[in-house]
This record gives C-alpha cells, structure tokens and sequence, in this order.
C-alpha cells in the first residue's frame, strides 16, 4: 500500500529542518503551494515552473482528438484540446530514484 504523504507532513518536516514552529511553517508551505497553483492555472495556455535542484513543472497544451472512440459505447467523439500538468525530475532527485532497491527477504 502506498504511503500518503500531505501538505500538514511537508510542513512538519519543513518547520524541523529549518527550526521553526509548525504552525508558521505551514502558512509559508500553504502560500509557495498556493502561489504554485495560480501559476499553473494562469497558464496561458503553456508555463515552465523550474526549481532547481527539485524539477520542472509544466503546463502542456494537448492535441485535440476528433475521432477519439467512447471505450464503453463504441462512439466516436470529439475530445477538445485541453492543458495537462507534467512534472520531470531534476538532477537530484533523479540521482537518488536511480539507487537500486534493497529487496526485503520475506
């Protein structure tokens, strides 16, 4: 099962490596979150967010599909052209997800 991680545990961690109180922390987290959003949702219609050291969030226009087919009715439709979020991994952090994994024995 996967680990859910939320915002109240990115403040948590946050406010202890820069030790600070929580509940400061988790205004300042709320706001670069926040502010994040609005980026993206201003995106008119593509947007680069670049975070060194962290990653690249984008904002990509897609192509429209005119004969796109209904999987459940077998209708074709048409499918707008629409924005999708894309995240890609800096240097980093890819360095670390490449590390091999150490399988448990059971």
């Amino acid at each position: 099962m996967k680990k859910t991680i939320t915002k109240k545990d990115v403040s948590k961690r946050t406010a202890k490596l820069v030790g600070e109180k929580i509940y400061l922390t988790e205004k300042i987290v709320d706001g670069v979150f926040t502010t994040l959003r609005e980026f993206m949702a201003e995106a008119d219609p593509d947007i680069r967010i670049e975070i060194r050291d962290f990653g690249v969030f984008e904002v990509k226009t897609t192509k429209p599909k005119p004969k796109a087919r209904n999987p459940k009715t077998g209708e074709i439709i048409y499918v707008p052209a629409r924005r999708k979020t894309h995240f890609k991994a800096g240097k980093l952090l890819k360095e670390v997800l490449k590390q091999p994994l150490e399988i448990q024995p059971e």
